[in-house]
């Protein structure tokens, strides 16, 4: 039980006296505490009012506009199906290889990943920076990622990462 559910049980208790026997200040070893039915019912209440967060990685690999729609609109579809059953869904689009392109600056999906960016406060869009840096170095020039982009040092790494904290691994 966290602390705050702790301290929040307890001042519960307190405020509706459930710390004093229910007929008199004396009470003899044999003689157990009663509590009141509302006094159950908010400890258990607090116990339960944490919300479980669903986590998921989406793993984006190929430079294929059908492909980074489908990783987006799975995005849109597991949102939405959370936020319908009022839970929280985390998301980590990971970016790597030739799905860089997903997060580059001329992406064929940049507006749209834009919007989601500002719709999804939950959703997070990695690009790997040896991908990055392995583009640079092959086209002679630095490769401009979207503002949305974070940066990691291996994609393939964070996916790890991200299923060793649980999350659940998808590739559209």
């Amino acid at each position: 039980m966290s602390t705050r559910v702790f301290v929040g049980v307890v001042l519960g208790l307190l405020a509706l006296g459930a710390w004093l026997p229910s007929t008199s200040f004396a009470q003899t070893a044999d003689e157990p505490r009663k509590r009141s039915a509302p006094v159950k019912k908010a400890a258990a209440k607090a116990t339960t009012t944490k919300s479980k967060v669903n986590k998921v990685a989406i793993q984006v690999s190929e430079n294929d506009k059908n492909v980074m729609t489908r990783a987006l609109n799975n995005t849109r579809n597991l949102i939405e199906f959370y936020k319908a059953k009022g839970e929280t869904v985390a998301i980590e689009i990971v970016t790597f290889h030739d799905g860089l392109h997903l997060l580059r600056s001329e992406s064929p999906v940049k507006d749209r990943i834009a919007v989601m960016a500002l719709e999804y406060p939950n959703l997070t869009f990695v690009a790997c920076a040896n991908t990055q840096a392995n583009q640079s170095k092959a086209e002679g020039k630095p490769v401009a990622l979207l503002s949305e982009a974070k940066v990691m040092p291996s994609g393939i790494a964070r996916l790890i990462e991200l299923q060793q904290q649980g999350y659940t691994y998808i590739r559209p």
